[in-house]
């Protein structure tokens, strides 16, 4: 039997970083009777800025967010470049480079979003922080779950939200190296003390595939280090060793210029080094059975794109709505796909067409692209027929469905 009935469906979403609590809202207007399970002890403040464009910027306003996140935007101003000898090469505002559009995209701290998103489901949302999936058997009529608390549990439908390395789709498809496509870049994030003097703007000193990122949100005591190289396979060997991962980075950064040498101390010493590698999800198909998966877990466009958070706000929402549409799980998990999968191949396409503005690959690349940050009238005339132009479009290539509350 591969039908429910309109009964409160019972749906649990593996994941509570963006796309699952923004399901989970949607879930929730439509009356089913959701369920949240996250790894981490609460949702995590903070973070990085992240970017909220094009048909995102509709769904965050139909959920009633856009004032709140607008009050948190954090107005990132001018990008600075620096060449390889740590001089000014030029500077540009980062709608620029993305085919943002100023004074209408978000730019908010991941953390705020994801505030944001979990304001409105308290009460209402059952969330099992501190646990997550240790197994699913999917019967045909609904999703049997064990914790790894221990706790089992029944559900119609499981959805994961839980990320590039989803645990949820591993237990449901098998490894992940058949759908990771490896972009050819490793990053190291964390924070350090803003000893800079910067405010609302970030610095790129780069090489040839390496760059070393100072960003800053806001006037703060606390500033995000980035540092990015190219290489040709993942590091799959450091990924559960922390200090392999600082060697291996601190080996690609031995210059003695501009900050280099802080940020790379900064990283020995950080208690919240991210490492990972740049890479997309390519699935064949985003559900299995009674289980189907959204945000990264089944489209990441990794952060080259700048489209992670966005393709995934606008996935969540018309998934829900597909799901509230259908009585039959499969019917709606198709007109998801097919409505969604055409706008995340495009933004997927951001990434993938060789080295970016903040990224040369090559030494052609680099020459190239400081040439037209020393030129302005040149460099404007570029972006405007070039990545820019087809980042705003993409960002932006889905009108979005109305669905009918079922409340």
């Amino acid at each position: 039997m591969n039908t429910t009935s309109r009964r409160a469906r019972r749906v649990l979403i593996s994941g509570a970083s963006i796309a699952g609590p923004a399901l989970a809202y949607w879930l929730d207007r439509y009356g089913f009777d959701v369920t949240v399970v996250e790894k981490a002890a609460a949702v995590r403040g903070g973070g990085y800025a992240i970017d909220i464009r094009g048909t995102a910027r509709e769904v965050v306003d139909r959920m009633g967010l856009a004032p709140r996140l607008r009050a948190a935007h954090v107005d990132t101003r001018r990008v600075t470049f620096l060449d390889t000898a740590g001089r000014t090469v030029g500077s540009l505002r980062p709608e620029q480079m993305t085919g943002g559009e100023a004074g209408l995209d978000l730019e908010v701290r991941r953390g705020d979003l994801a505030d944001a998103l979990q304001e409105p489901l308290r009460g209402r949302v059952e969330f099992l922080f501190e646990d997550s999936i240790a197994a699913l058997d999917d019967d045909g009529d609904a999703v049997h779950v064990v914790f790894d608390s221990g706790t089992r549990r029944t559900f119609d439908l499981v959805i994961g939200a839980d990320g590039l390395h989803s645990h949820t789709r591993r237990l449901t498809l098998g490894p992940e190296e058949p759908f990771h496509h490896y972009l050819g870049h490793v990053f190291a994030g964390f924070t350090l003390p803003n000893e800079f003097g910067l405010a609302h703007e970030g610095v790129i000193w780069n090489d040839v595939g390496r760059s070393a990122v100072l960003y800053a949100h806001e006037p703060s005591d606390r500033i995000h280090g980035f540092l990015t190289f190219t290489r040709d396979v993942p590091p799959l060997d450091a990924f559960r060793d922390p200090e392999a991962q600082r060697e291996l980075v601190a080996a690609r950064f031995p210059e003695q210029v501009w900050h280099v040498p802080r940020l790379v101390a900064a990283m020995g010493d950080a208690d919240d080094l991210f490492f990972d590698v740049v890479s997309q999800i390519h699935l064949p198909a985003w559900s299995h059975g009674r289980v189907a998966f959204a945000g990264d877990a089944a489209h990441a466009t990794s952060f080259l794109s700048g489209q992670g958070s966005s393709v995934a706000l606008v996935g969540a929402y018309v998934l829900a709505g597909e799901l509230a549409a259908h009585t039959n799980h499969a019917e709606a998990f198709t007109a998801y796909e097919r409505r969604i999968r055409p706008f995340a191949e495009r933004n997927q396409a951001l990434a993938t067409g060789g080295g970016t503005v903040v990224t040369p690959t090559t030494r052609e690349q680099l020459d190239a692209r400081n040439a037209l940050l020393r030129d302005p009238g040149a460099l404007e005339k570029e972006l405007a027929t070039s990545g820019a132009e087809a980042g705003r479009d993409a960002h932006s290539d889905l009108l979005l469905p109305e669905y009918a509350s079922l409340r």
